[in-house]
């Protein structure tokens, strides 16, 4: 058997990017979640009487999903599921906007720049990062008890 000279490691940067991705998407979630008709008005730019939509459904999964991102940096080895969880769900809260909220508020500079920057944009670190654990997962298991 050959042997991996190669030591994979967690660095401490992506600890901190997984706690940067969870309070980012939990403090958007939460401008859903608390201020959500004037965050629609001001996302349709003023183009449309956005009464109708409720966003609370959609603060509250984010908030949920960041907090999932979020603990997910203490132990994101062995809790690598709450990253798969925060990958998911950030595809989900993208796919939910679209789906939700843009037929009403048209594409413009606003929506586009929130689907793009503050849930897709994310997905690329998040992937990385899981990547890299289950990298040093499988590294782990290599090692002799």
């Amino acid at each position: 058997m050959e042997k991996n000279t190669i030591t994979p490691s967690f660095p401490m940067p992506m600890r901190g990017l997984l706690l940067l991705t969870g309070m980012y998407t939990f403090a958007w979630s939460a401008f859903f979640r608390y201020f959500g008709t004037d965050l629609l008005k001001w996302l349709a730019m003023g183009s449309l009487n956005v009464t109708d939509l409720s966003s609370q459904w959609l603060g509250s999964f984010g908030m949920l999903i960041g907090f999932f991102v979020f603990l997910s940096a203490f132990y994101p080895i062995s809790w690598n599921y709450l990253i798969i969880t925060g990958i998911f769900g950030k595809f989900t809260l993208a796919i939910w906007f679209i789906l939700m909220f843009v037929p009403d508020l048209g594409w413009n500079k606003r929506t586009v720049f929130h689907v793009s920057f503050t849930e897709l944009l994310w997905l690329i670190p998040l992937v990385a990062i899981y990547l890299r654990t289950i990298k040093v997962k499988e590294y782990l298991k290599t090692l002799p008890d």
